[in-house]
């Protein structure tokens, strides 16, 4: 069974995202599963620190970008998320290729959500581990 409360698909989100910095650094959202949401980065001269390998601040905005849009998914129209904490362990460098983020709730409550995102190189060895909370607010009035 979906948690999704709000339609969505894959070309709204990858669209929803132009000139913005998500796709500054390449992130794509590749998967929307009933219990997850799913994106790639690639490693390079936009995500790489000087020493060559991918930096740790573009892992946390994917990590963060999964987790924040997948927890706006679980919402009411009249509620959206925003984030209080990050956290992440780098387990692991990488120097080229492409990774890939995937965002899990931990719990989804109607105050607070917190979200895992590990974020795994091409040969699925885990890269990096975050967990995003966040606060759930009544939208803004325009």
């Amino acid at each position: 069974m979906s948690i999704w409360k709000k339609d969505t698909n894959l070309a709204r989100l990858n669209t929803f995202s132009e000139n913005t910095l998500i796709s500054h650094l390449g992130i794509e959202y590749t998967e929307i599963g009933d219990n997850y949401l799913q994106g790639t980065m690639p490693v390079d001269q936009y995500t790489k620190q000087p020493y060559g390998i991918l930096h740790g601040g573009a892992s946390l905005v994917l990590a963060e970008t999964l987790g924040s849009v997948a927890a706006n998914l679980v919402v009411a129209q009249d509620k959206i998320c925003v984030g209080l904490e990050i956290n992440a362990s780098h387990l692991r460098s990488v120097k080229k290729g492409v990774v890939t983020g995937k965002a899990t709730a931990v719990r989804i409550g109607l105050s607070a959500q917190v979200w895992q995102i590990d974020i795994s190189d091409e040969r699925q060895q885990l890269i990096c581990t975050s967990r995003l909370t966040v606060a759930v607010i009544d939208r803004p009035k325009d």
